[in-house]
């Protein structure tokens, strides 16, 4: 019987990783997620496995396009920067429809900013930092033990799709020690699943890649992208909403979630009602769950670590059913329970 272990958050998503049948790790070191990039340094080769530190991070993306192309399962980690650095390639990979997982630890912004956790990337991460008409999967982790869940799994959903899929979660995830219960371990993913490059000898050559010159041949993949991404919606978005009696309804993710499940907590039992709507992916958000939720709510609150990113989908999905509020914590820091609690108080009249 499998017994949970005290892990720090970016290890844990690190050794998911390697028991999804990780075939090659490129990175790049940067804080707050250094310590991701320091255990797949010993894990990956104690496996007979590709571990590269790249010369940046650009360089780093390039490979696990170049190595995912061949129907390798492989990965690359960083933080904000960092990411922000991948974007062209990240846009590549989207139009040739090339699987792979991205994990962003995010850290105060613009620019180098600081190593404290933030939400800033929302928007990167959602609407396409790079160039062209694309979005991925986005996975907003709350625990260590969710971290570790949907990073085993969103391998699979990557290559089910083909396309990458990230895993946003900020500093306090990635430093933070927790109990988590690890998954099996799977065998090495490697070789061309049918579809990846694995030379011509023997049959028709092709390509992987994004360029579409002939007139009519991009429209038309775009078309198919933008198809595939609404089955996407239709089978892959997941919520949590924590109570279904409510005056006020939080909307939070990932480590601001975290914080604002423990305010609602502790207003329920002065018997206040409060709840909380987390969305788990927030591409694609879960719109028409959230409309349905706010329908009986009084007052929406919007929670985030930035300045205002998720309050945009949120009020698309809200719609004008109920008056949408929000508080916001930029620059690398976090709320406490005892300021969301009080901004509810205050919503409440």
């Amino acid at each position: 019987m499998n017994k949970k272990v005290l892990m720090k958050g970016n290890e844990a998503i690190a050794e998911a990783s390697v028991r999804a049948g990780l075939a090659g790790y490129f990175g790049y070191p940067i804080t707050p997620q250094n310590e991701f990039t320091a255990y797949m340094s010993y894990h990956m080769p104690a496996k007979g496995r590709a571990f590269v530190q790249a010369e940046s991070e650009v360089a780093a993306i390039n490979m696990v396009y170049g190595a995912a192309a061949t129907g390798c399962r492989v990965m690359t980690s960083s933080s904000s920067p960092g990411i922000a650095l991948m974007q062209e390639a990240i846009s590549y990979m989207c139009g040739a429809e090339v699987p792979a997982v991205i994990v962003n630890i995010m850290r105060g912004g613009p620019g180098l900013g600081n190593i404290g956790p933030s939400q800033g990337d929302y928007n990167q991460a959602t609407r396409g930092g790079g160039n062209g008409d694309y979005k991925m999967i986005v996975y907003a982790p709350s625990t260590v033990q969710e971290a570790v869940d949907l990073t085993y799994n969103a391998f699979d959903v990557a290559d089910k799709y083909k396309i990458p899929v990230f895993i946003l979660g900020d500093g306090a995830l990635g430093q933070m020690a927790e109990p988590v219960l690890l998954p099996e371990e799977k065998p090495v993913m490697k070789g061309d699943q049918g579809w990846g490059l694995s030379g011509a000898k023997g049959r028709e050559p092709r390509a992987v890649m994004s360029l579409r010159l002939a007139e009519g041949e991009l429209r038309k993949h775009n078309w198919n992208l933008a198809a595939k991404f609404e089955r996407i919606a239709e089978a892959e978005t997941k919520y949590e909403l924590t109570d279904t009696d409510y005056d006020v309804l939080v909307t939070a993710f990932g480590t601001a979630a975290r914080v604002a499940k423990t305010a609602v907590r502790q207003l329920r039992e002065q018997g206040i009602k409060a709840a909380l709507f987390r969305p788990v992916t927030i591409c694609p958000f879960p719109y028409a769950a959230l409309a349905d939720a706010a329908k009986q709510a009084k007052k929406v609150l919007v929670a985030e670590m930035n300045t205002g990113q998720m309050l945009f989908d949120v009020k698309v999905a809200v719609e004008g059913a109920a008056p949408v509020e929000f508080m916001g914590c930029p620059g690398g820091e976090s709320f406490s329970p005892e300021e969301i609690a009080a901004k509810i108080k205050e919503m409440q009249g």
